[in-house]
């Protein structure tokens, strides 16, 4: 009888150490954090503050979300690049993913060796935008304008999509920009409400609200078709900017290091969570479709797109040296 005690005990003992060890293994086993590449407020910053919460609960443990704004997004993608934590995400968009790897000669990272798709959330297309004073109610109209007094344009950042846009819009009417920069979108934004720039060609969700709210004014919209929220607001290519069509995407990615079990964890909990009802409603009424991607289709979604601007880049001959 003690003998069997005995062996219950170890047995206890052992299945109490194996539970122990499966604790200890567990992912995650503290906070996850969200690094956004820009400054809060923009495109990218509202969704990862919307996703936080709901990843937070199904992943058990808090979702911190972190700014690093600067050098097109490259600070903050180097700092997940180098990630050895496992804990640590980017949420990016076109601009530090697929396009400051042609504007910046050196990088401090490589993204086929050191970073690797989690998933695709979202697509939206720019918003061009004018202080209420500005005498203008259409893009001829600021083209015409802009020949008469240049006007101060708000960029989000050198190597931004929001940038290249603003320049491929400038070729195709001839419009006659004083370019502005700023450290993201948001601040972008606020300085042309407050009409310290007079123009900005932002993304839809950080800048819709401030047209709804009169503090802004439109005058087009960048994508292929008008957009249901605007529905009064042409196209930019509607209006005499042939074939111009400009947007951003927000995905996440990863350190290539993070083990493939915790990136189809990933996958499978920010594609359920950004299809929620209530979530997916939210952004389409702030100008933003939900489209979703695996791991895979991810990384091959964004080697495309930089391919694409890395052509862009070529024909514009515009290069920083460093990455930050």
């Amino acid at each position: 009888m003690a003998h069997r005690r005995q062996i219950l005990q170890l047995l206890g003992t052992g299945t109490l150490a194996a539970a122990g060890l499966a604790r200890a293994d567990a992912w995650p086993s503290r906070a996850l954090r969200i690094i956004v590449p820009n400054a809060p407020g923009g495109t990218s910053d509202i969704i990862s503050r919307l996703l936080s919460k709901p990843l937070g609960d199904a992943l058990g443990v808090p979702v911190v979300v972190e700014n690093r704004g600067g050098a097109g997004g490259n600070i903050g993608a180097a700092a997940v690049a180098s990630a050895t934590d496992q804990h640590t995400v980017l949420l990016c968009d076109v601009g530090g993913l697929a396009i400051s790897p042609a504007i910046y000669k050196d990088m401090a990272y490589d993204l086929d060796r050191d970073l690797q798709g989690i998933a695709m959330l979202a697509q939206s297309p720019h918003l061009l935008v004018v202080h209420p004073s500005v005498p203008a109610a259409n893009l001829e109209e600021l083209v015409a304008l802009s020949k008469r007094t240049p006007i101060n344009v708000a960029l989000a950042g050198q190597g931004t999509p929001n940038h290249l846009a603003t320049v491929q819009l400038a070729q195709a009417t001839g419009m006659r920009w004083q370019h502005v920069p700023y450290k993201g979108g948001a601040p972008a934004v606020a300085d042309t409400a407050a009409n310290v720039t007079q123009a900005v060609l932002n993304g839809m969700l950080a800048t819709l609200p401030l047209v709804q709210a009169g503090r802004l004014k439109a005058i087009g919209v960048s994508g292929k078709s008008r957009s249901p929220l605007l529905p009064n607001v042409p196209t930019l290519a509607e209006q005499g900017a042939v074939d111009f069509e400009s947007g951003t995407w927000q995905g996440v990615t990863a350190s290539s290091k993070l083990p493939k079990d915790h990136v189809v964890r990933l996958n499978a909990e920010l594609l359920r969570i950004v299809q929620l009802p209530a979530l997916r409603e939210q952004l389409r009424n702030a100008g933003v479709e939900v489209v979703t991607m695996s791991p895979q289709e991810t990384t091959q979604f964004i080697a495309r797109d930089r391919a694409r601007w890395a052509a862009v880049v070529r024909k514009s001959g515009n290069t920083i040296e460093g990455a930050s």
